[in-house]
């Protein structure tokens, strides 16, 4: 992996506090890849540290756009070997 290409960064939903309203706020930044998005691209969690990507162990939801990312991600660093 070149040195200039930086790994993505997961997004999880915010969560709705009643002093919004309960409005739905954008995406955050969360602390990692979850266990189930990981396997949904055929990736374990050693193996994704290894490529520089963070992995939350504690999450267990499976967000599409993180999904996408990491299949982009995976795309680009096949192209570049």
């Amino acid at each position: 992996m070149s040195k200039n290409m930086k790994p993505p960064k997961a997004l999880v939903k915010p969560p709705r506090l009643i002093k919004y309203g309960g409005l739905e706020r954008p995406l955050r930044e969360g602390r990692g890849f979850s266990i189930p998005e990981l396997k949904e691209v055929g990736l374990d969690p050693k193996t994704a540290m290894k490529l520089g990507l963070y992995v939350d162990k504690r999450r267990r939801s499976k967000h599409e756009w993180n999904v996408k990312m990491l299949k982009e991600f995976l795309e680009k660093i096949k192209k570049q070997q």
